[in-house]
């Protein structure tokens, strides 16, 4: 749905009040944010999650924005982040890394996605690499 509708969608993770992991109901956000609902079942929150919507060559979209780490970093938790190529990346507030935990095409991807289109994407960028790489 987001990549149809060039929208992101966002939530979170986290345990139940039985223990069980658990992700809430997505929310819609616009074409480059989205601020997610509060939980209604979730009772420990681990990490956010969200789309960056369809491809678009204003954006660049294949990483994990500072924004994005910045976000989670204020709410005290991780981060999960899908993108129009079909990466998926986890965003670790700690030690402020995002890393890919699959590239290309291990979710699904705009078909209108060109791989290359903004350079080389690597496996992981610090808080400050992640700056540098979006101003570029």
């Amino acid at each position: 749905m987001s990549i149809a509708q060039n929208v992101e969608y966002c939530g979170y993770v986290g345990f139940n009040a039985d223990g069980q992991l658990i992700a809430s109901k997505p929310t819609l956000g616009n074409v480059d944010s989205c601020l997610a609902d509060d939980p209604k079942f979730i009772e420990i929150i681990t990490a956010s999650y969200h789309t960056h919507g369809g491809h678009s060559p204003d954006y660049f979209n294949e990483v994990p924005s500072s924004a994005d780490m910045e976000g989670d970093a204020d709410e005290g938790i991780d981060g999960y982040v899908a993108t129009p190529g079909g990466r998926l990346w986890y965003i670790d507030t700690v030690d402020m890394v995002a890393s890919q935990l699959c590239g290309i095409g291990c979710l699904p991807r705009d078909p209108k996605f060109l791989a290359g289109q903004n350079g080389e994407i690597v496996l992981s960028y610090t808080y400050d690499d992640l700056v540098i790489k979006l101003e570029e």
